[in-house]
């Protein structure tokens, strides 16, 4: 029934920035399109420390951003020129195709003084006829995305199809994301019409087949299996999948079916060819040093 279970692993975006990386992992590199996943907090941050967490304009290619947040706020920027605040229960969803960069700040005192932020954030590859197409945003607002409500069960349909549910988030492959809140003592049945799934406990503990998983923890089934999990205490989980892609490289920020568009993505970044956004155009991350792995190796400081 299960394929392999992902733990969490640390990862720093910046200095008291520290996250919990689960995809991509060395023995599962996606669920679905999705190729990367990290959870971020929840973290309480005082205002004089608020510009050394901020992500500085980087560079994607080939796959689609998608943040969602718990709590908080962040800022977007990006090199459409975009500027967009995203708050809990919304979805930012950013194509970056050919190539685009974008930052993520955290500047609204009020969010932060005594605040929590938590947010999460996956990359969703696009297929090879997508991996080129023109870059673009959108902002999805709470009341665009439908929720579901049974006894023990809250769910928001962050994109995708599922459990009869559909959304207008603009999606380049056939994929489901979920926000899925479990009371203790419920139990639930995962979709069937993907042919990839996984389950991020996000906070709280489940129980599958006799076996207790926590916090941190990703969950990957086979093809066809039919689970049905409990809720040990009241959870928070994640649930996301659709159908593959084939095989991705992955290098930093940049995802590509092919290795040596990658080896471009490197040097239009390095060489000012990605524009950056004009209202943050002031500093940015650097294309970073990395001579040990090809390509295709996981990426080196992944940033979101």
């Amino acid at each position: 029934m299960l394929d392999i279970v992902i733990e969490a692993r640390r990862a720093s975006l910046a200095p008291g920035m520290d996250v919990k990386r689960i995809l991509p992992f060395r023995l599962r590199r996606m669920v679905g399109p999705f190729i990367f996943m990290d959870h971020a907090g929840p973290v309480n941050f005082q205002p004089q420390i608020s510009s050394s967490i901020d992500v500085l304009p980087h560079p994607h290619i080939g796959l689609s951003t998608v943040s969602y947040l718990f709590g908080g706020q962040v800022t977007h920027r990006d090199s459409l020129g975009v500027e967009q605040i995203i708050r809990p229960g919304e979805v930012n969803w950013m194509t970056a195709g050919s190539g685009i960069a974008h930052s993520e700040r955290f500047e609204d005192p009020a969010a932060l003084a005594g605040g929590t932020l938590e947010m999460l954030q996956t990359w969703v590859a696009l297929p090879e006829k997508d991996e080129e197409t023109q870059p673009s945003f959108e902002n999805y607002k709470t009341g665009q995305l439908p929720v579901f409500t049974d006894t023990g069960v809250w769910m928001r349909l962050i994109a995708g199809e599922a459990y009869g549910l559909k959304n207008t988030v603009k999606t380049h492959s056939s994929l489901f994301y979920l926000h899925l809140v479990l009371d203790k003592g419920t139990r639930f049945a995962l979709p069937q019409e993907h042919a990839e799934r996984g389950i991020y406990i996000a906070k709280g503990s489940i129980e599958l087949s006799g076996v207790t998983y926590t916090a941190g923890m990703m969950l990957v089934f086979i093809k066809g299996a039919d689970p049905v999990i409990f809720a040990r205490e009241s959870s928070i989980l994640m649930l996301l999948g659709g159908e593959p892609l084939g095989e991705r490289h992955i290098w930093w920020n940049f995802v590509s079916s092919r290795k040596e568009r990658i080896e471009q993505a490197k040097a239009d970044w390095k060489e000012g060819r990605i524009l950056l956004p004009p209202t943050d155009n002031s500093e940015f991350i650097p294309l970073p040093e990395d001579k040990s792995r090809p390509a295709s190796g996981p990426a080196p400081e992944v940033l979101s």
